[in-house]
């Protein structure tokens, strides 16, 4: 179990670090040298980026790429990597209908000479790609895996984002701290799916309620094109509240939901749904439903940097647009350290300038070099605030944002709560 700490309802996290809030204007130039060297080009740092444009996580791919714009833009403007410009390349990580996809994405980004790559966003698409990307040598960081199978993977994968222990014993606590005991989960048949029910349906039972819906082989076929038949089953278990855990697939089980009369304010979603429904659902749909999502809500002044380097200059949602930009910041940090952009250089380095040997706590990146120059241990303090890695690739610990929808269907922070990361 994750142990708990609630911040007052409606504050910021005050742990989350800050950034330089200067005006700026340059450009995360694409494209870069190739080489056949392993893991990366040997000039300068070339990050990549396997991140959803298309398919079901689609909503994600705005804010994440602007989270790894951001962080070049900020680390070039401080004078680079090691002497040189950081340069990004960008490619489709789509989903799990779309193997193909990321396959000729994983393909362009190796062959491209990329260092690390930062994604995917999907957990389920990092399994099917993982094996490739870490084999040549090339670290990769997703800002938004949780399955719980990726902790511990490789040594040269890592995240920014907590496996489902952290949410799911969130998600889990909030519904019982609401009063519901025996609930129903609709879940679709995917490793991120099971993963975060498994760990729901833990903590719900381990408090002495139950699931009626939604165990072990009850999971829904995400490519069905209707889901009225699975809607009917978990509503004749008469579940308390209902936890929906899936992809686009929301946008079709929620009107079920509605047309059967159920009581939206008992609908909590999660991550992978947890987006503005407004120009898709009736006003009203989700008044009072909620939702988890990993990582402390992004301040005013951060999402505002995140909007000004977004194609069209502002952006609808900001989820793990925070986690993005650290993962890139800490890719840079750890190549400084080591003196070297190879991937098997950034991964020897990453634990150490996250924090956990210690350090001294530093934001931004021209004031972390600074310190690494100076030839002290430094500890980076992420904008999601994360903590540092531990001996899983994971983070040691992160702040879950619980999150209400109103009458417009668009969802706001309620609280935050901290939790700890247990190692596998």
């Amino acid at each position: 179990m994750a142990r708990w700490n609630s911040i007052a309802r409606g504050a910021a996290v005050a742990a989350v670090a800050t950034i330089s809030l200067a005006a700026c204007s340059s450009d995360a130039s694409e494209g870069g040298s190739s080489s056949s060297a392993e893991g990366g080009s040997g000039e300068g740092l070339k990050v990549g980026s396997l991140l959803p444009i298309t398919g079901s996580l689609a909503f994600l791919g705005p804010p994440e790429i602007a989270g790894v714009d951001l962080a070049i833009q900020e680390i070039n403007e401080a004078g680079g990597v090691l002497g040189s410009d950081v340069t990004v390349q960008h490619e489709d990580s789509s989903d799990t209908d779309n193997p193909n996809i990321t396959s000729d994405s994983v393909t362009k980004l190796l062959s491209g000479g990329v260092s690390v790559v930062i994604g995917a966003a999907s957990s389920s698409v990092t399994l099917n790609a993982v094996d490739d990307i870490t084999n040549a040598g090339v670290v990769q960081i997703s800002p938004a895996n949780t399955a719980t199978s990726l902790s511990g993977y490789s040594p040269l994968y890592f995240r920014t984002a907590p496996p489902d222990t952290v949410q799911g014993n969130a998600l889990g606590n909030l519904i019982l701290e609401d009063g519901y005991k025996n609930i129903g989960v609709l879940v679709f048949n995917d490793d991120y799916g099971t993963s975060l029910r498994d760990v729901v349906q833990e903590t719900v039972e381990a408090a002495g309620g139950s699931l009626t819906y939604g165990t072990s082989g009850q999971e829904f076929d995400p490519s069905a094109s209707s889901f009225a038949s699975d809607v009917q089953a978990i509503l004749a278990t008469n579940p308390e509240a209902i936890a929906l855990i899936a992809f686009d697939q929301t946008s079709l089980i929620i009107p079920e939901l509605v047309a059967a009369g159920f009581d939206t304010s008992k609908l909590y979603l999660v991550d992978g749904n947890l987006a503005d429904y407004s120009d898709e659902l009736e006003a009203g749909a989700l008044t009072g439903a909620k939702g988890t999502l990993p990582g402390a809500s992004p301040e005013s002044d951060f999402r505002s940097l995140l909007d000004s380097v977004a194609d069209g200059g502002s952006l609808d949602e900001y989820a793990y647009g925070a986690e993005s930009y650290d993962a890139v910041m800490l890719s840079a940090l750890a190549a400084v350290r080591g003196g070297a952009v190879d991937g098997q250089t950034i991964a020897d380095n990453l634990a150490a300038v996250s924090g956990a040997e210690g350090g001294t706590e530093c934001t931004g990146f021209a004031d972390c070099v600074a310190l690494l120059e100076d030839g002290e241990e430094i500890n980076y303090q992420t904008i999601s605030g994360a903590g540092p890695f531990n001996a899983d690739n994971d983070p040691s610990s992160a702040y879950i944002g619980v999150y209400e929808y109103g009458d417009d269907n668009t969802y706001s922070l309620l609280t935050s709560v901290f939790g700890e990361v247990p190692e596998s």
